[in-house]
């Protein structure tokens, strides 16, 4: 049974959905745009009743209570500021980390930044953010693909997106997600501010810093029909890896991969794990 948490931290509150003993391994979820915590329910459910402690969280800006106005407060220091504050409040010293789309990203620089923290890294779709960098510069099919990036920091992105009951962002999914999810997920982001707060991780800017290789043991899963990020970037992932690695290729899988293949992600995720 999922449970519903609300975790306080000094930046506000953070809900989030949990399964499995309290004293069980902990594993934390990052979600990705345009999506929320429940994005990870099933494998969630099923590492709960394999004995982890399995925790998702709305992230900043899709959680309510953590919600700041200006984008520079959603800089990658914020980000994995929120990551450290949500298992430090659920008293965990080490955890596995999971993240997609933007929950990857967030993902990669937590692991880099604070390898002492984690236990394992599992990022899906999202590319060492180094190799996607790389990417963008020399392979011209990869920097057309990120040409949204910076159209959705546009003004008007919020009205275009919602327009038509939504039919922009309902179209992002490429009818791969659940339409009950979808619907449930054009409903949090047509609350009031809510769609801005999401689209200020795009607009606060390149991070400061400089990332470099990661050391944790690391599972990088990728989809062949990933519409954001191609080949290029993700076959040099590796390459910024010096600890355990192990790339996953799914063929025939869009970037959608939690809600699409979750019971093929859940089984690659307890196979690393283990």
């Amino acid at each position: 049974m999922t449970e519903h948490l609300v975790v306080e931290t000094g930046e506000g509150a953070f809900d989030a959905i949990a399964a499995g003993p309290e004293d069980g391994r902990p594993v934390l979820f990052l979600h990705g745009f345009p999506q929320a915590a429940v994005a990870w329910e099933h494998p969630v459910n099923v590492l709960g009743r394999e004995g982890y402690r399995a925790v998702a969280f709305d992230q900043r800006g899709y959680s309510p209570g953590v919600r700041p106005e200006r984008p520079a407060e959603y800089g990658v220091d914020s980000l994995v500021g929120d990551v450290l504050a949500v298992a430090d409040r659920l008293g965990w010293d080490r955890f596995d980390l999971v993240g997609h789309d933007w929950g990857g990203a967030v993902a990669w620089w937590t692991a880099y930044e604070h390898p002492e923290r984690l236990r394992t890294l599992t990022v899906v779709s999202t590319p060492h953010p180094r190799a996607l960098a790389d990417a963008m510069k020399t392979d011209e099919d990869q920097h057309m693909r990120s040409a949204y990036m910076t159209e959705w920091r546009s003004s008007n992105t919020e009205k275009r997106m919602l327009a038509d009951n939504a039919e922009a962002l309902r179209r992002m999914f490429e009818w791969k997600v659940p339409p009950s999810r979808v619907d449930e997920y054009v409903q949090r982001l047509s609350e009031p501010g809510a769609l801005t707060a999401a689209l200020n991780w795009y607009r606060a800017g390149r991070p400061g810093g400089r990332i470099e290789h990661v050391t944790v043991p690391t599972m990088y899963v990728w989809s062949t029909e990933d519409v954001a990020f191609g080949s290029t970037a993700a076959l040099d992932t590796g390459k910024w890896v010096t600890g355990p690695y192990r790339f996953e290729m799914l063929e025939d899988v869009s970037h959608w991969v939690p809600e699409q293949v979750p019971e093929v992600l859940t089984s690659l995720l307890l196979e690393h794990l283990s």
